[in-house]
């Protein structure tokens, strides 16, 4: 009777106890960060849209800190933050998906967006443009109407990302494809402060941008910090 009690409690604890250190392990794999390598993506977007990866990379970690299911308050997704117009918009126009969080087609649709900007208001008025909408851009640049407090810091803090060594190189969209060099120097940027003098183009006095990339623009991969901040349009 002794014997068989104690073989029941062993086989009990076995049966208990035995695949504790599996569990265990599958619990510590379930809580690691999930990661996806986005190089790929960002090298399509860039040879497809002409525009260099550190763009891509500079307004993926200013806007979602690189974390592929970033919601803004304001509705923006992805690593690219896009408004659900602008990423319908780019989506029938470029054949992507139906997942606005496929780092892919967020990366596509983000980087063809920020093309179209860019072709539309130069630098820096397509940084501008891409966080406040166009025609908040254009409501400053047109009639005076002064961008958002949260605009002009976005501008004064990822324009230097985007930077290298003084100059950007953009392909040309027109045909045939020509790169095109771009001094940072000759673009203005906003200035911070709200009450900043215009010159007598509307412009606000230009700052002299680093002569290097810092390190927070190099390549991304996965997931990272939260996003934080509102966002436009």
């Amino acid at each position: 009777m002794c014997r068989n009690s104690f073989g029941f409690a062993a086989f009990l604890a076995a049966a208990l106890f035995g695949n504790a250190p599996a569990s265990g392990q599958a619990a510590a794999e379930q809580a690691q960060p999930r990661t996806v390598d986005i190089a790929a993506h960002v090298a399509e977007a860039s040879q497809r849209f002409g525009i260099p990866v550190q763009w891509i990379y500079a307004v993926m970690r200013t806007e979602s800190a690189g974390r592929i299911g970033a919601v803004s308050s304001a509705g923006a997704v992805g690593l690219m933050q896009l408004m659900p117009g602008t990423w319908a918009r780019q989506r029938a126009r470029f054949g992507l998906g139906p997942d606005p969080f496929d780092p892919r087609d967020n990366i596509i649709a983000g980087a063809s967006y920020l093309r179209e900007l860019y072709d539309s208001y130069g630098i820096p008025g397509f940084l501008a443009a891409y966080n406040a909408g166009g025609g908040r851009y254009e409501d400053w640049r047109d009639r005076g109407r002064p961008l958002p407090a949260e605009t002009r810091a976005y501008v004064a803090k990822i324009a230097p990302m985007l930077q290298a060594g003084g100059a950007a190189t953009v392909v040309a969209s027109a045909s045939p494809v020509q790169p095109v060099r771009l001094s940072w120097t000759q673009g203005q940027l906003f200035a911070v402060r709200a009450d900043a003098p215009a010159d007598a183009s509307g412009s606000f006095a230009a700052a002299a941008p680093p002569t290097s990339v810092p390190a927070s623009s190099a390549p991304l991969n996965g997931l990272f910090a939260p996003v934080s901040g509102s966002r436009r349009q």
